[in-house]
């Protein structure tokens, strides 16, 4: 960030390295830029969306609606077993004292063996997660993400 110089002295100008066109054509519309007081080029801008209009355009396209199906397809069975299994746990130390007191190995017993699997669990369940986002979720969310900047590049606030 830099303090402009000149009759305005109150005016900041944020510095973004990204701003810069980096090939002919990239990012411009038909290839034509215009050329900024500093010699760097910009794109000119011939979109009159509002950032709002743009995530809507966004939300409502096929590639974020089959991101948002896939996240689902995972996450809504994940965390309802989860939450069967950890109900279970609860329900059965609560009522089936017998139960969770029988010995498994030493003074290990079937209690202590669950509420180690809960753990587990816990961690497999992260894992899988992880795994998944990044085989079936991150490479089309990451694509949509630069698309959203690209589009909302200039665009009103």
């Amino acid at each position: 960030m830099k303090k402009e110089a000149g009759p305005d002295t109150a005016v900041l100008r944020l510095d973004d390295p990204w701003d810069e066109a980096s090939a002919a054509g990239w990012s411009e519309p038909d290839g034509a830029g215009a050329t900024a007081a500093d010699g760097r080029s910009r794109p000119v801008e011939q979109r009159g969306h509002t950032a709002a209009e743009v995530y809507l355009e966004v939300q409502d396209s096929p590639a974020f609606r089959e991101v948002r199906r896939r996240y689902r397809r995972f996450v809504v069975p994940a965390a309802a077993a989860f939450l069967f299994w950890y109900l279970a746990y609860v329900i059965a130390a609560t009522t089936a004292h017998d139960l969770m007191a029988r010995p498994v190995a030493g003074v290990l017993n079937v209690a202590m063996v669950a509420g180690l699997g809960q753990f587990l669990t816990t961690f497999l369940l992260t894992w899988a997660y992880a795994r998944h986002a990044r085989l079936h979720r991150d490479r089309v969310a990451l694509e949509l993400r630069w698309e959203t900047q690209e589009m909302t590049r200039g665009a009103e606030r």
